[in-house]
């Protein structure tokens, strides 16, 4: 793939340069930084309609740039999402679900990934956050205590600071490219999603000892006062503070930002813990929001966002990042823990009036805010409205930064650069497929949605510009745009599902 786009928008949309399009001739290619929040809503920003919440460097970069509102995440939880985004291939080709923390590798080291795109193009990659993705091999499981890996930097990472599944799963320590920060030889970690390892106390067994009560499921091994999914000893000294936790991402960001050194263009996979559970926001912005601790710890990311720009326009890259800002799917404000979220958001609507949840296959699951800013290369801001789904990035930011992609290696990711440029961009697909954590899949094409069902009556069909909802199922209505849609579904899930 080339970067014809550019050739083609620089008319009515690029800001005039002299330079060539990303890519040729004397252009340097932009610098990039994905920012993948955690279980954000379609409703959690000012700019998508939240008032008890204030995302004031959030909402400039939308006001100023280009704001999506019919994007989508690859799905509607956290790893197949992430396998999407960095493989350009749909998770349940791969049965890919909600990882532990000790979980293999799911990434073939071999695979052209959207960092080894980047890093063959002359990128320096980072991945700062969550990962989870798994560690190791079937073969080799991972060793906390030894060299991790393979891991982020087997598949196209140069550096990598981050922690193995979720802020609420064992293990809970930070790993910096193979090896676990400050762990001491003298206490290694053992992990165990399986039964008790070592003696340390658990939610289940000793509640009195939580700052944190456990709702659902959360009562195994306490790090920090909080009960945790799965069981670990050791490691003492090498275990996280969840109040700091956020500052410690956000320095190493910064860090990885300031340290880019002469013509050479940097991504930075950043991927913060907000607003996921256990929420526990920084002392700065503890109580600060009008949404109790859920719009706390959004109005923390939007605090990390506001230090990123301050350190682009210090170091003289503001201009030229191509900065993204999503989520990796829709939120659940009450899952694990007591934290009050639910009972606090005083008016707050998360969901933006979408029907459904994280791990749904309604809007609410995995519709998500999505924001671009580019400065040097838009003139317009403007708001589209295309439907468009961040498994295509790999294909897209191919074509922005004039690397070469052939259809083998974009997988199922197909360029949607038109979107990120110009308003009146016409579809750039037939149909986007979304996915829940149990492989079950939902098809939107134009402004149907369908989710299919092994029972043909249970199917549902909703029109989305006249029901954003999803509350009346027009599948007994509409049979021939169901046989339609249906045959999407069939031609593409299930045949190649099977192979």
């Amino acid at each position: 793939m080339t970067s014809h786009w550019y050739q083609l928008l620089a008319l009515s949309v690029l800001a005039p340069s002299p330079a060539s399009p990303a890519g040729k001739g004397d252009a340097p290619k932009p610098n990039i930084i994905f920012v993948l929040a955690d279980d954000v809503g379609y409703g959690d920003f000012g700019c998508y309609g939240a008032t008890k919440i204030k995302t004031p460097h959030i909402d400039t970069l939308a006001r100023d740039g280009v704001k999506f509102t019919h994007a989508y995440s690859p799905a509607s939880t956290s790893s197949p999402t992430r396998y999407a985004l960095l493989t350009g291939e749909y998770a349940w080709r791969k049965k890919v679900g909600i990882l532990p923390g000790n979980a293999p590798l799911t990434i073939d080291v071999s695979a052209c990934t959207l960092p080894r795109l980047l890093q063959n193009g002359g990128y320096r990659t980072g991945l700062v956050g969550k990962w989870h993705l798994g560690l190791g091999t079937p073969a080799n499981p991972v060793n906390f205590n030894g060299e991790i890996a393979p891991g982020p930097l087997e598949v196209g990472f140069d550096y990598a600071f981050f922690f193995p599944a979720t802020n609420d799963r064992v293990p809970c320590v930070y790993i910096e490219n193979h090896k676990v920060v400050n762990l001491e030889a003298s206490d290694p970690v053992e992990v165990s999603y399986r039964h008790k390892a070592g003696n340390e106390p658990t939610g289940k067994e000793n509640p009195e000892q939580l700052k944190l009560k456990h709702f659902s499921g959360h009562d195994a091994t306490i790090v920090n006062g909080i009960g945790r999914i799965g069981w670990m000893s050791g490691g003492r000294q090498a275990r996280w503070v969840d109040e700091t936790m956020g500052e410690v991402f956000l320095s190493k960001a910064l860090h990885f930002i300031e340290t880019q050194k002469g013509d050479q263009p940097f991504f930075l996979f950043f991927a913060p813990h907000n607003a996921h559970e256990p929420r526990i926001p920084g002392a700065k912005y503890r109580g600060r929001s009008e949404a109790g601790i859920y719009g706390d710890v959004i109005e923390e990311l939007d605090g990390y966002i506001g230090e990123i720009l301050t350190t682009l326009k210090r170091n003289g890259l503001y201009e030229n990042t191509l900065l993204i800002i999503t989520s990796d799917n829709g939120p659940c404000i009450k899952q694990g823990y007591e934290d009050g979220a639910l009972e606090h958001l005083n008016g707050h609507d998360p969901y933006n009036g979408l029907r459904g949840i994280k791990g749904s296959l309604y809007e609410g699951g995995s519709r998500v805010p999505f924001i671009v800013s580019w400065p040097g290369r838009q003139i317009t801001p403007f708001v589209q409205s295309q439907p468009f789904c961040f498994i295509d990035l790999l294909s897209t930011l191919a074509t922005i930064t004039g690397s070469t992609l052939s259809a083998l290696q974009a997988k199922d990711s197909r360029d949607a650069s038109a979107l990120f440029f110009h308003p009146r961009a016409k579809a750039y697909r037939e149909y986007i497929m979304i996915q829940n954590n149990s492989g079950d899949v939902a098809l939107r094409k134009g402004n149907w949605k369908y989710i299919p069902s092994g029972e043909p009556a249970k199917a549902e069909l909703y029109h989305l510009e006249n029901d954003g909802a999803e509350r009346n199922n027009c599948i007994f209505a509409q049979k021939s745009i169901h046989a339609e849609l249906d045959s999407c579904y069939q031609n593409d899930y299930i045949r190649k599902y099977e192979k």
